[in-house]
């Protein structure tokens, strides 16, 4: 979950958060999430994905993307395109996640209608990304500082052990950034990575359930390779977004003016 392509929050608190993470929050919780954060992620990847929107009524619409990665010291480049359908090809997304916990992360839209890109600014963050239950937000990394950390049991999932650690915002403006109020993490013990997640959504009265399907070993780089998230009202699903990552390979040869705003409005 930190610093790869799925749920992902955002960088950016004063020092504040700092100290008051550091009273607020559980000494152990805090621990096992710093080893998350510096899970390796691998560099330089490449991907192609599918994305499957699922309405209340069952009623399906696919989308398939091709997206690229490249780290930059500590900071990390992103972009993606969509190739199918027809209507949204070459839409595309940008995002530049920075380390320093002081520097916010930058995101970019660009809709080949408009012939022009947008900067995502921190009040959209928390939008759905193209008709997903996925939010800008989501498609960033998060910053450890921005959260207080609980360790709230330990249990299995399909006979995995996992830590259950519930995670609250310091700050109404992460709030306000991410539209999640709180979170509930579920770490694998084995490989650290966030397998489940329930995120209370400010408005609403939702829940939204991610979960990882598929996680495989590529180039012994743990990766999601299924991610599936869904909104719920009560026991009702609202509705809900598969993605699929097929063909993910790790260590190419990828030049670092693919990351930017004009290969964005360039496209594929």
């Amino acid at each position: 979950m930190a610093k790869q392509p799925n749920y992902l929050l955002i960088l950016g608190f004063a020092l504040f958060a700092v100290s008051f993470a550091s009273i607020a929050d559980d000494a152990e919780a805090r621990k096992i999430m710093e080893t998350v954060d510096a899970r390796d992620n691998g560099d330089n990847q490449t991907a192609e994905l599918e994305m499957i929107l699922i309405d209340r009524k069952g009623k399906q619409r696919i989308r398939k993307m091709r997206s690229m990665s490249k780290d930059f010291g500590k900071d990390t480049k992103r972009i993606m395109f969509f190739i199918q359908p027809a209507d949204i090809k070459n839409t595309g997304l940008l995002t530049y996640d920075y380390d320093a916990s002081n520097k916010d992360d930058d995101q970019w839209l660009y809709l080949p209608a408009l012939r022009k890109s947008k900067r995502i600014s921190a009040s959209d963050k928390s939008g759905s990304f193209m008709g997903s239950d996925f939010t800008y937000a989501d498609m960033s990394t998060f910053d450890l500082n921005d959260y207080d950390y609980t360790l709230k049991k330990e249990m299995e999932i399909q006979s995995i052990p996992v830590w259950v650690i519930e995670s609250i915002p310091s700050s109404d403006d992460i709030i306000d950034e991410t539209g999640y109020t709180k979170s509930l993490l579920f770490v694998r013990k084995d490989s650290h990575v966030i397998t489940r997640a329930i995120n209370w959504i400010k408005k609403g009265k939702r829940l939204k359930y991610m979960e990882i399907k598929s996680l495989k070993l590529i180039d012994n780089i743990w990766t999601p390779t299924e991610i599936h998230m869904t909104t719920k009202k009560g026991k009702t699903n609202i509705h809900k977004t598969i993605l699929k990552f097929s063909h993910v390979k790790y260590n190419q040869n990828l030049d670092e003016n693919q990351f930017s705003i004009r290969q964005l409005e360039k496209g594929l």
